[in-house]
C-alpha cells in the first residue's frame, strides 16, 4: 500500500510538472501551484534564501461560540478555572511562537510582534492575532495557529460547563510583506452573490 501512495504522488506531481511545462512554465515561475511539493511530488520545505528579507505582518481571526451563560461567566471571570481570557492570550502568544513545531513544513521564524485582542460578540467569544517578523517568508501560519489554539484554550477551559461550544470561523484577514503583495480577506458583505 505503501508503494502505490508513492506512485500516485509522483504521478501527481509529474502531471503538475507537465503542465507548467506545457503552458511554457516551470515549478518556480508558476503563481497556481502548491508550493510544499517539489517536482516530483515530494514534500519538501520551501527553499526561501533567495527572498528579501522585508518586514512581514499578518492578521487572522476566529471565534468560539458558546451558551450565554458561558459567556456571561467569562465575562465576569467567574469560570472555575480563572480568568479564562488571560489563559488563552499567553497560550496564542506561545503557539505563535511555536508554529514551526506544529507545523511540520513551516519555518521557524524569529518573531518580533504578537498581539492578542478579544471581542464579546453575541455568540461567544471572537479573537484576533497580529503576528511580524522581520524574515524571508511570511507569518501566515504563526497567526492562524495563534488563534486557533487560543479559541481552544477558551474550550478547554470553558468545557465542563458548556461542551456544546464551537469553533468557528478560523481564517487570515490580513497579510502584508513580500513577493504575493498585500491580502486582505474579503468581507461578509462583498462575499454575498
Amino acid at each position: 500500500m505503501a508503494r502505490s501512495r508513492t506512485k500516485g504522488t509522483k504521478a501527481l506531481g509529474a502531471t503538475r510538472a507537465a503542465g507548467q511545462r506545457a503552458a511554457g512554465g516551470s515549478d518556480r515561475e508558476s503563481e497556481r501551484h502548491f508550493t510544499h511539493f517539489d517536482g516530483a511530488g515530494q514534500a519538501h520545505m520551501v527553499d526561501v534564501g533567495a527572498k528579501d528579507v522585508t518586514r512581514r505582518v499578518a492578521r487572522a481571526g476566529g471565534r468560539v461560540a458558546m451558551s450565554a451563560a458561558t459567556l456571561a461567566m467569562v465575562r465576569a471571570g467567574s469560570a472555575k478555572k480563572g480568568d479564562v481570557l488571560g489563559v488563552a492570550r499567553i497560550a496564542a502568544i506561545q503557539a505563535a511562537k511555536r508554529t514551526a513545531d506544529l507545523i511540520p513544513l513551516a519555518h521557524p521564524l524569529m518573531l518580533t510582534r504578537v498581539a492578542v485582542a478579544f471581542d464579546y460578540v453575541p455568540e461567544g467569544v471572537a479573537i484576533e492575532v497580529t503576528v511580524e517578523t522581520h524574515e524571508r517568508t511570511g507569518v501566515e501560519m504563526e497567526a492562524l495557529t495563534a488563534v486557533a489554539v487560543g479559541l481552544l484554550t477558551i474550550y478547554d477551559m470553558c468545557k465542563a460547563v458548556d461542551r456544546a461550544m464551537r469553533i468557528e470561523g478560523v481564517h487570515l484577514l490580513e497579510k502584508s510583506g513580500g513577493r504575493s503583495g498585500h491580502y486582505v480577506a474579503a468581507t461578509k458583505a462583498a462575499r454575498k452573490p
